[in-house]
């Protein structure tokens, strides 16, 4: 399954673009970029590691050297004593640091998702998962998306990005998010335009009239940004996904909550809508967005029997479900493996069909020169047994586990302590670090 590539979004700023243009030609080969005896000394050297690295084709046991917050090198035999810090991860799967397409994080005192109760701070839901990038999917609109930059974005070690909501005020709960008049293509497009490497799609969620407007409006401003459109198709009869998905949406544009079952996803005959299919051959993108309520085990095997995979998994991150069904991201990645989609697939759908879904090519990637972005997990045999949103189980034979997070270079998580000195009676630990010191 090849996700489509055809919308004018999916092209980076310049400045990307010569990154990455750099890293392809040094990393073409998939080999080891250690030849040099003048090289310079690596800040962090991950050893002997399974590397699944969907971009460049990688699928074996190699070495990452990451220096200054990227890729520094790619290779089977990097010499660990050019490295100030050497991690041995023998034995685990080594990935780019994964991107969550789908999260709630607009933290607030309010009751809602924008600005609210329901968000979560995105730094202890997302390294503990593999998570290094974090796409919030509507909960700040046009008129607060500088107060969820402020307070949120621009205070996290996390790559936040946004999908801006075509509601004003954002995600905020009721009426707010039912107002046409507060839907306004021209502003979300303006504030789009103003932070586009933030700011990488529209959205529309929780609709429930009978109006097109939201969708409409949500197109209308991704056309002008340049950027694609999310849908959260609600719950109104009176539209269709029929109607949305070839008529409505563009090439690029993506639908959310693809195995809810609560959208019309599945006919009563128990088959896929047909126009699933139609919608991915017009070059509609399908995101999990499992949530409390948006994955169904009849739907997703349904989808595993007719062989419609999503082209990106995604938590719906918020307080609600990662207390369900969902949990984290690396467990939603489990389920599939548990319906019998292969780990290199998964591993895609989770990191580099994602960056190109949200025009971010830069990321997903072990690109030399790309981010120091990394997840190292463990892949543990056993059964486990994995919950849909209504309740339901499918036990399956392997479970994905996070080992050990890089973000920018930096370890942010580490599952068993391997980045720690062994301690020794009388031992003295780092004491520059506090409890309650500020990020």
């Amino acid at each position: 399954m090849s996700l489509r590539t055809r919308a004018p979004w999916v092209v980076l700023p310049a400045v990307l673009t010569l990154v990455v243009g750099a890293s392809a030609a040094s990393s073409a080969s998939g080999g080891a970029s250690d030849a040099s005896p003048t090289a310079v000394t690596y800040d962090l050297l991950l050893r002997r590691g399974h590397v699944i690295d969907p971009k460049n084709n990688r699928d074996k046991v190699l070495d990452i050297a990451v220096k200054n917050g990227k890729i520094a090198a790619v290779g089977s035999k990097i010499d660990p004593s050019r490295a100030k810090q050497t991690i041995d991860v023998k034995g685990k799967y080594l990935t780019p640091g994964l991107i969550d397409m789908h999260t709630h994080l607009f933290r607030g005192p309010e009751d809602a998702y924008s600005d609210g109760v329901l968000g979560l701070p995105p730094d202890g839901f997302t390294f503990r998962s593999g998570v290094t990038t974090a796409l919030d999917t509507g909960s700040a609109g046009w008129e607060n998306f500088e107060l969820f930059k402020k307070n949120i974005i621009d205070t996290s070690k996390t790559r936040v990005l946004s999908m801006l909501n075509i509601v004003g005020k954002g995600m905020a709960g009721g009426d707010k998010e039912q107002d046409l008049d507060n839907m306004n293509a021209a502003e979300a497009a303006k504030v789009a335009k103003k932070y586009p490497e933030i700011i990488r799609g529209i959205k529309t969620a929780h609709y429930e009239g009978p109006s097109w407007a939201p969708v409409e409006r949500s197109v209308e401003a991704g056309e002008i940004a340049g950027i694609p459109a999310m849908i959260d198709f609600g719950s109104a009869k009176e539209r269709t996904i029929e109607e949305l998905l070839t008529e409505k949406l563009r090439p690029g544009d993506i639908y959310s909550h693809v195995y809810s079952g609560l959208r019309g996803e599945l006919g009563e005959d128990g088959k896929l809508n047909p126009a699933l299919a139609a919608g991915r051959e017009r070059g509609i993108l399908f995101d999990v967005g499992h949530g409390g309520g948006s994955f169904d085990w009849n739907v997703a095997m349904e989808g595993k029997k007719e062989g419609f995979w999503p082209d990106t998994i995604s938590t719906d991150l918020h307080v609600t479900s990662m207390n369900a069904g969902m949990k984290d991201m690396s467990n939603v990645m489990s389920k599939f493996l548990a319906m019998g989609q292969p780990l290199k697939d998964v591993i895609e759908e989770s990191t580099w069909k994602p960056a190109q879904a949200l025009g971010r090519k830069d990321l997903g990637n072990l690109s030399v020169g790309s981010p120091a972005d990394i997840a190292v997990f463990d892949l543990d045999k056993g059964t486990f047994g994995y919950t849909d949103s209504f309740g339901l189980r499918v036990d399956g034979k392997q479970k994905l586990v996070t080992e050990l997070t890089v973000r920018a270079g930096e370890v942010v998580w580490d599952l068993n302590g391997r980045t720690a000195k062994p301690w020794k009676p009388g031992a003295v630990g780092d004491t520059t670090h506090t409890e309650h010191a500020a990020p």
